[in-house]
Order: structure tokens, then C-alpha cells, then sequence
């Protein structure tokens, strides 16, 4: 409550305040899943409102602006500063520039007016660039019918462009309207990994949105926990970004030096063909990128494999002993015995695995481990984007009767919650969530590169057969590598993923959440493949990972969903595959393909019927109280 609220009239003009928000329309909420580093197109959709700005540009202008015009007008709200350099360029008639201008101001306030009419004037300011809020507000609240205020109204526009402010006022108020459009973003995990730039996404989000969260992906745990001195969790977070030719990203971004690595990696290793790395973008490998990543990549897995086997050797209690691998080699390397069965090896790098002690690091290896971490713990940018993700972020959340969460809930073949025991407790469904959130918390309070506890749970929610995040019985990153069998292969999903087609199943998930059963719940994480429909449970369950990532393109058949959630009800957003941003801008191409209605509200929904209105309530309440204290 603010303290600053002294007087009795200070006090009612707050609850006249606060009553008022409360009869506003319900803010538009936009879910996103599995970003996966793809920054150009996560920007369009912020910019777009998810299709939200061009339907608003329809609702407002059809029938005044031709569909042509429509499209400009969108992608000068998309991209303000690129479109006003293209339009200069094209435009050598400085009368004809002129009245561009002007139609612009016009058409971007009237605009900006029609996306600010369900927010309070506080609201609205606070969404508007410090320097341009007067003239904007001036602008805004302008009754142009009368004569007096259109006189005004023309000469703020005509001063605008003779003193040279016009490109910076419109780029501001196209901001403005891109914050406007979409009240609160919601991240259901997985920011990191495969694209190039989840580096740019976090400071996108961090200086152009104030209402927004993040649901913690298994990617993400692992950025996490290698901030926190988890070191398995970095040399799978290597491993990867070598696979996917994504190195440049840790030292270009967050300083990493990788030199040592690579010199080691090379040094001791040579190309095999099953560790060939991949690349997610359009540029084409170099000869000598694809050696190094190719040598990095083996040098981190056997370094990772021997630091599981020691972790699961301390950590009995997770129960993955079948993942100790590197002691089944026979002697010479070329064959594996699993399970009574002798299976051949396939590009195999085990030089530097002692067949007396397979787990134990060499020298070497121990030196290399140190240093990485050391940096990875150290590195101001990195910690700075991570804390940012813990901040706002959460393994789970409630939100407006809605349960958000990036993978699944470990449950058996009947639905029921499986139970992790560890330390004496058992902890399943919302407690296991709970417990794996503050241990993450903790790590990341208290991050140290030593052998711990909240560390090698960290690691256990990236792999084990009990984390939310993962979903699966276990990873089978050796087997993939070394074993040509696909029934060694196969990682099993947990029960979950075929469960959460039935209603009465995410009935039994709100319950143990305590959410009403008129809420929903909304996945990521499992890419859903063309055909296959992400509305599940009879309406109540939605997985919203349509594939941004470059590589799902195929797999999905678009470029990802967004839901969204306003004052009507829930609208389904397809994606169409996103190419690059210079190619948006120049063939003005949007990603929204379709926009289906999920459900729809009797009613326009309120901010009274939110967790928001709830909050405005209890304030209300607590003011009412000190006035008769008065």
C-alpha cells in the first residue's frame, strides 16, 4: 500500500481510482513457447501483437485505407526506424514526404487512441517515450471536432517535422502501440539454446516490456545451472551449442573464452561423422569450423559422460545407474556390453577413458573443467541474463485461473503422481515443482564451482526420469553417438504426453494445483507435428510449441503458435515459417497465418475477474479500513 496516501481525500480518490481500473477491459495476454534463440522472429511477433496490431489496424481502418495501405501502416508500427528510411529513400518529392508525415501522425495517434481506450491515462503514460509525452498526450486527448483544439492540433504536427522531431516521434509512438497491443507476455520456457541470439530476446524483453514472465525451460536449466557451478550442466550446454554451431554465442555474447577447450579438443581428438556439427542458420560452416566443432563436441561428451558416472556413483538416490556406460566398454573399445548384449561402437573417441578408472578426468580434462566454469560463474553479461530469468520467472505459474509450465507432471499409466524421494521427503506434482523451484533459487544464491548437492539436481532436472522439465525415462545422448541400434535409442515419454488428451486428467491437474476446472494448462516443450492439433482435453490443455526453432520447420509444418487471451476470450495463432527480418521488411510478409477463436465470453471480461482486479480489491479494502480509522 502506499504510504504516501495521507489525507482522507488522497485515500478516496485512490478507491474512485482503483474502482474504476476494476470496470476496465481485462489486458490482452500473449503465450510463448520455445523461443530457442530465434530473436529476429520473436521480435516480429512482439512487434505484431501476435496479429493483434494488424487486426486492430482492420477493425479501425476498413473502409478509410485500401488492404495496401492497411499493410504500411502495420509495418511502420512493426518497424518504425526502417520504414521511415526506406520511405525517405523512395520519396524525393519533399511536398509529397511532407504529407506522408502528416498522414502518419494522424493515422499512428488515432491508432495509438484506439489501443489505449481499455487502460487508465496513468497506464497509457507510462507506455509513451518521457520525451514526447506531453505533445502525445496533447495529441491523444485532442477533440478535433471542436475548432479551437484542431487549430492546436495541426500546429503541434507542423512544428513536429520544422523542428526536426518527426522520425523520433514516430518511432516512439509506434512503440507505444506495440506495448499497448499486448499487455502481458507470458514465456513457457526455453529461451536458450539452437538459435543464435536468446541473448537479444532477454534484453528485448527486458527494455521494451514491463509485464511479463518466464516459465523455466529444460534448455534454460541448463544456462542456469552452469551460472550456478553446475558443471554437467555446462558441458552439456557446450556440447550442444558445438552440435548446432553455436560457440560464437558464449564468447561474442558472454565473453567465454574457449580457446583452451579447442586447443585440447583438437589436439586430442579427430573428425568422426557422428559428431558432425549442424548448422540451425543459413550460413554455411567453414572447413576448419566444422573440425573444431566436430573435436570440441567429442572432447566435451566423453567429459561429461565421465562427470555423470560420478554424480550417479554420489547420488544413488536418483536412481540412474543405467546410464553408466563408459564401464561397459570392452577392452579395446570397439564393442559395448549392455545388458548381456555385446553391441559394436560406432565413431568412437575413448582414448582418453582409462579402462581401470572410466570415470576419472585426465589432468588435462580436470584443468580445461575449472577454467570453463570459472568463467561460466564469473561472467557479468551471463549472470546478469540469468538472474534476469530467475526474477521473473518460475518452474510454474498461476495465472488468471490458468496453469502455465514448459513439460509435463511425472505420472503413471493410471494418471496418478509419481513421487521423488529425496533426503527422507517425497515430493510429487505441485510439491515436486515447488521443491525443484527453490533448489534452483538456492544454487543460484549460493553458486560455487564445487561438487554439490543443489548443483547435481539441477543436472538431474536436464536428464532424470523425474523432472518436469525433461518428461522422459532417460537420455540416451551415448547411444546416439556410439550405438547404430534404435531400440537402444529410444528415450520413452512419460505417460503424461499421452494422458493430457483426456479432460478428466487436467480436471485431477487443477485440483492439485488448487485452480478451478474452468482454467486451463499451457505446454511447451514437445514440438507438435503437422496434423496434429495443440488443443487437447477437450479445451482444457494447450501445447503451444509449433516449432520457431528453424529446425522443427519440417517437423511442425509452421513457425509456432502463440495463444492468446483477452477481454473476448481465446484466439489460437498460427504461424507461418519466418524467414529473416530484412526479407519481412522488404515484401511487408507477416507471420500470422490463421486466427482461430477458442472460446468466447458471454461477456467482455473485466480486470475485476483477474488476479490483478483481486489485488485491486484487497487495496480497496485496505483503504476503506483506514477511513473509518480516520
Amino acid at each position: 500500500m502506499d504510504k504516501k496516501l495521507t489525507t482522507t481525500n488522497e485515500i478516496k480518490e485512490e478507491i474512485i481510482n482503483l474502482s474504476a481500473i476494476l470496470g476496465l477491459p481485462k489486458g490482452t495476454e500473449a503465450f510463448i513457447s520455445d523461443v530457442h534463440g530465434e530473436y529476429d522472429e520473436f521480435a516480429h511477433i512482439m512487434r505484431n501483437g501476435s496479429g493483434n496490431t494488424k487486426q486492430k489496424i482492420e477493425e479501425l481502418f476498413t473502409g478509410r485505407l485500401s488492404l495496401a495501405s492497411q499493410k504500411k501502416l502495420a509495418f511502420l508500427v512493426y518497424y518504425p526506424s526502417e520504414i521511415l528510411q526506406k520511405t525517405k529513400t523512395e520519396m524525393s518529392n519533399h511536398d509529397q514526404l511532407i504529407q506522408w508525415y502528416m498522414d502518419s501522425f494522424n493515422h499512428l495517434i488515432e491508432l495509438l487512441r484506439y489501443t489505449a481506450n481499455k487502460y487508465t491515462r496513468s497506464k497509457v503514460r507510462k507506455s509513451i517515450s518521457p520525451d514526447f509525452v506531453y505533445i502525445t498526450e496533447e495529441l491523444l486527448y485532442a477533440d478535433r471536432n471542436a475548432d479551437t483544439k484542431q487549430l492546436s492540433y495541426q500546429l503541434i504536427m507542423d512544428n513536429i517535422i520544422k523542428l526536426g522531431m518527426a522520425d523520433a516521434f514516430i518511432v516512439a509512438t509506434c512503440h507505444s502501440i506495440q506495448k499497448l497491443v499486448v499487455d502481458h507476455v507470458h514465456i513457457i520456457g526455453d529461451i536458450y539454446d539452437r538459435g543464435p541470439h536468446p541473448d537479444y530476446i532477454i534484453d528485448h524483453l527486458a527494455h521494451h516490456w514491463q509485464n511479463f514472465d518466464f516459465q523455466w525451460g529444460n534448455h534454460d536449466i541448463l544456462w542456469m545451472g552452469s551460472v550456478a557451478g553446475s558443471k554437467l550442466c555446462m558441458l552439456n550446454l557446450l556440447r550442444i551449442a558445438a552440435r548446432y554451431d553455436n560457440l560464437k554465442l558464449l564468447k561474442n555474447a558472454y565473453g567465454i573464452d574457449l580457446t583452451k577447450l579447442i586447443e585440447f579438443a583438437e589436439k586430442n581428438y579427430q573428425p568422426q561423422k557422428a559428431f558432425n556439427p549442424k548448422s540451425d542458420t543459413d550460413e554455411k560452416m567453414s572447413e576448419c569450423d566444422q573440425k573444431s566443432h566436430n573435436c570440441v563436441q567429442q572432447a566435451i561428451a566423453i567429459m561429461q559422460f565421465k562427470l555423470e558416472g560420478q554424480t550417479i556413483a554420489r547420488r544413488p538416490e536418483f536412481q540412474m545407474e543405467n546410464r553408466l556406460l563408459l564401464d561397459k566398454l570392452e577392452l579395446d573399445n570397439n564393442y559395448i556390453l549392455i545388458k548381456g548384449v555385446t553391441y559394436p561402437i560406432k565413431d568412437g573417441c575413448f582414448q582418453l577413458v582409462d579402462s581401470n578408472d572410466p570415470y576419472k578426468l585426465t589432468d588435462s580434462e580436470h584443468e580445461i573443467i575449472a577454467d570453463l566454469i570459472t568463467q561460466f560463474i564469473n561472467s557479468k553479461k551471463l549472470k546478469k541474463h540469468i538472474f534476469y530469468l530467475v526474477n521473473n520467472g518460475s518452474m510454474y505459474l498461476k495465472y488468471n485461473g490458468n496453469l502455465l509450465f514448459h513439460g509435463c507432471i511425472p505420472v503413471d499409466a493410471t494418471g496418478k503422481m509419481l513421487s521423488w524421494k529425496i533426503n527422507g521427503q517425497a515430493y510429487a506434482g505441485k510439491r515436486l515443482f515447488d521443491y525443484f523451484d527453490s533448489i534452483i533459487r538456492d544454487a543460484l544464491s549460493n553458486p560455487t564451482a564445487s561438487d554439490c548437492f543443489n548443483s547435481d539436481v539441477i543436472w538431474y532436472l536436464w536428464t532424470g526420469k523425474m523432472s518436469p522439465l525433461f518428461g522422459k525415462d532417460k537420455m540416451t545422448t551415448f547411444e546416439r553417438y556410439f550405438i547404430d541400434n534404435d531400440e537402444l535409442q529410444v528415450e520413452k515419454l512419460n505417460p503424461y504426453y499421452s494422458l493430457r488428451k483426456e479432460e478428466w486428467f487436467a480436471d485431477e491437474l487443477f485440483k492439485d494445483f488448487g485452480l478451478n476446472e474452468t482454467g486451463h494448462i499451457i505446454n511447451g516443450h514437445t514440438p507438435v507435428k503437422a496434423g496434429t492439433s495443440p488443443i487437447m482435453a477437450n479445451g482444457k490443455i494447450f501445447v503451444i510449441d509449433g516449432g520457431m526453432s528453424k529446425p522443427y520447420h519440417k517437423t511442425t509444418g509452421i513457425g509456432g503458435y502463440t495463444l492468446l487471451s483477452n477481454s473476448y476470450g481465446l484466439q489460437l495463432v498460427t504461424h507461418e515459417p519466418f524467414t529473416t527480418r530484412q526479407k519481412a521488411i522488404d515484401g511487408m510478409t507477416d507471420v500470422v497465418s490463421t486466427k482461430r477463436v477458442i472460446e468466447q465470453s458471454v461477456s467482455r471480461k473485466t480486470v475485476a475477474e483477474t488476479d490483478t482486479g483481486r489485488q485491486l480489491k484487497q487495496q480497496i479494502s485496505i483503504l476503506q479500513a483506514r477511513l473509518k480509522n480516520k
